[in-house]
Order: C-alpha cells, then sequence, then structure tokens
C-alpha cells in the first residue's frame, strides 16, 4: 500500500514586516482613514475657531458668536482627543 504524500508545510511569501503590517491592519482596520478624518475635521474645526474668535473681537454680536466658538473648541478638542486615543491605541 502505498501511502498519500504528506502535506509540504505552505511557505509564505511574505516578509515579516508585511505580516506585521497585515496583523496590525486586522487588529485595527481603517485606522489610516480614521486619522485622515481626525486630521481633517481637526483643522476644519481650527479656521473654524479662529474666524469665530477674529468675530468677537471685531465686534460681533456675543450672543451667536460665542457659542459657534466654544462649538468649534469643542470639535477641535474631540478630534485631537480621538487622534491621541488612536496613537496611543495603536503603540501600546
Amino acid at each position: 500500500m502505498s501511502q498519500p504524500p504528506a502535506p509540504k508545510p505552505s511557505r509564505s511569501s511574505l516578509n515579516q514586516e508585511q505580516l506585521k503590517q497585515l496583523r496590525a491592519e486586522l487588529k485595527s482596520p481603517y485606522r489610516g482613514l480614521r486619522r485622515f478624518f481626525y486630521v481633517a475635521f481637526a483643522g476644519s474645526a481650527f479656521v473654524g475657531a479662529v474666524v469665530f474668535f477674529f468675530q468677537l473681537l471685531a465686534g460681533q454680536t456675543v450672543s451667536t458668536t460665542l457659542p459657534n466658538l466654544m462649538l468649534q473648541v469643542g470639535i477641535l478638542t474631540l478630534m485631537l482627543w480621538l487622534l491621541w486615543l488612536e496613537r496611543s491605541r495603536n503603540s501600546a
């Protein structure tokens, strides 16, 4: 009786660095896309905060300008916090 040939161990064509990158992507999919949106929204909020800050300095009505400024600062803070969380989670 002949025995079937033993399965050969498959040898990956990927090097260790590529395997490491693939494993990181499996743990955290779309990380680059999320970081892009965090940076883009933070930049937009920064520009908005600067505009509303100078409107306050120019003497625009405080009752409408100050809430808008606080909203922009809040969004900027949130985006920077999310970006910080993303970086600290992936470096650990």
